[in-house]
């Protein structure tokens, strides 16, 4: 069986799904690793040291696709991969159903069994699979490193013959994999930082890491929880009372990284044009939020944008600016993902729908959309 590793086509897309440390792991199971050439130079990783890991190096992406049982991909493979990949093939990486559910008929029309990661069940056996955690968790580090550069002011506070310089104020939206980094990476450099988040759970994980948490308490609503990990959708009267909270702590702010999404869902607006207009010159505001739509009204995405003396950064894909890091945890990802359902009597991938991972991620086979999330939009 053969696993191909393509050279990521979308704009902007550094990472690459698959390491010499992986392609090692893949050969000595018995699998044949093609890798497209040059589908790792901007993730450190050059064709000879995939050579030296037991790869077979391919010069075109036609030629990879046309032979390759097994693609290991970033992002969704485009339509001219589609069309040159066999019908019987395996897709496996980050395939964006709930924001490109087109694609999922694309795979099944082409007959391609395709498994999207960011449908993996937060359960403890998928921990090692969890490719959101651990590109979010490159993401939250990135973006208050994004805001240093961009805060016209350091971050910690300093004592000189001169005179104090006073440590700047953070505020983290969301207290997620993302939020919860941000956090950390914040206080290291110095920084005061205060954290928000509509579940009321992940109070004792921010103030662990030395945060304060800001309270909402919305009366007969003490927060919203899906019980998947995310936060859910609030209630009008917890949105007004939010937005009057934080209107009041982002004016005293000098930097916010907002990372707060509901997946499916447009990203809840949690700063309004107002409220930057009452921020200080100089603060920045780095929106993770701002592919699904933004936290911050202003944000445009993938654009640095300035309102007021407000810098608003709403770099797309974050993680691909440390892609080296990404791609080393990705494509353990991805490993840990593809050891269980190796065959080792056949050295096969065997596709089981009753894993409960497994299930969890399979969007198409045999020709239909065989998730029932996506089946029932095909459907309707």
């Amino acid at each position: 069986m053969k696993i191909g590793i393509p050279r990521e086509t979308a704009a902007g897309e550094r990472r690459v799904a698959a390491t010499a440390e992986t392609v090692r792991k893949a050969v000595a199971m018995g699998f044949e690793v093609l890798v497209e050439s040059g589908a790792g130079t901007n993730a450190a990783v050059p064709d000879p040291a995939y050579v030296e890991a037991g790869a077979r190096i391919v010069r075109s992406a036609a030629e990879l696709y046309g032979v390759a049982n097994v693609i290991l991909a970033v992002q969704p493979p485009d339509d001219d991969a589609l069309a040159a990949m066999a019908p019987d093939a395996v897709v496996i990486g980050m395939l964006q159903p709930l924001d490109r559910p087109e694609r999922v008929r694309a795979f099944a029309k082409r007959g391609i069994t395709a498994l999207a990661l960011e449908l993996l069940p937060r359960i403890t056996r998928a921990q090692t699979m969890d490719v959101l955690s651990s590109q979010s968790n490159i993401a939250g580090y990135g973006s208050v490193l994004l805001a240093a550069t961009r805060y016209g002011r350091l971050f910690p506070m300093m004592m000189t013959a001169a005179g104090t310089i006073v440590a700047a104020r953070m505020l983290v939206l969301g207290a997620g994999v993302a939020g919860l980094q941000a956090i950390a990476t914040g206080r290291r450099l110095g920084a005061v930082v205060s954290a928000y988040d509509v579940r009321p759970e992940v109070k004792e994980q921010v103030q662990s890491l030395g945060a304060r948490f800001v309270e909402v308490g919305a009366a007969g609503e003490a927060g919203a929880s899906t019980g998947t990990g995310y936060a859910g959708e609030m209630s009008d009267a917890y949105k007004a009372r939010e937005r009057e909270v934080l209107a009041a702590q982002v004016a005293k702010t000098d930097v916010v990284i907002s990372t707060a999404l509901i997946p499916g869902r447009p990203a809840p607006r949690l700063i309004s044009a107002d409220m930057v207009a009452a921020m200080r010159p100089g603060a920045v505001i780095v929106d993770l939020a701002a592919a699904n739509g933004g936290n911050c009204e202003l944000t445009r995405a993938d654009e640095v944008v300035t309102h007021g003396g407000v810098t608003l950064i709403g770099t797309l894909n974050l993680p691909a600016l440390w892609a080296g890091d990404a791609s080393h945890l990705f494509a353990r990802n991805l490993m840990a993902f593809i050891e269980p359902m190796v065959d080792k009597a056949s050295r096969t991938l065997k596709v089981d729908p009753a894993d409960e991972i497994v299930g969890a991620c399979l969007l198409t086979r045999g020709g239909r959309v065989v998730h029932p999330r996506f089946a029932e939009k095909e459907t309707s």
